[in-house]
């Protein structure tokens, strides 16, 4: 990795994965495919709206799969892309250095 210039696909990949909410939702889809109230029961404090935005942002990016399923009610899963799946060794990569330099998280 050459840092003396900046990298244009490093920027790109920061505007999408920098966004908040968006490297948790990939954590989540990393372990299996998961409908929306799944998805939601899993971050304390993202809003359903917000939650919708970035799941549509990385269905654009090819990111996220959506996959509906049509019977009563309609059922929404989403999954990672084999694109989104090559996300594993960035979280890898972030829960290493969290485990070692991140404080825990004081409880109110």
């Amino acid at each position: 990795m050459n840092c003396d210039t900046p990298c244009p696909k490093y920027e790109q990949a920061m505007r999408v994965l920098g966004k908040k909410w968006t490297c948790l939702i990939l954590r989540c889809l990393l372990a299996e495919p998961r409908r929306f109230t799944e998805i939601s029961g899993y971050i304390d404090g993202l809003s359903d709206r917000l939650l919708s935005q970035r799941l549509q942002e990385l269905e654009e990016e090819g990111i996220v799969q959506r996959r509906v399923f049509a019977r009563r009610p309609v059922v929404v899963e989403y999954s990672l892309s084999p694109k989104g799946l090559a996300f594993r060794t960035v979280a890898e990569a972030i829960q290493l250095w969290a485990d070692e330099w991140a404080e825990e998280p004081v409880k109110a």
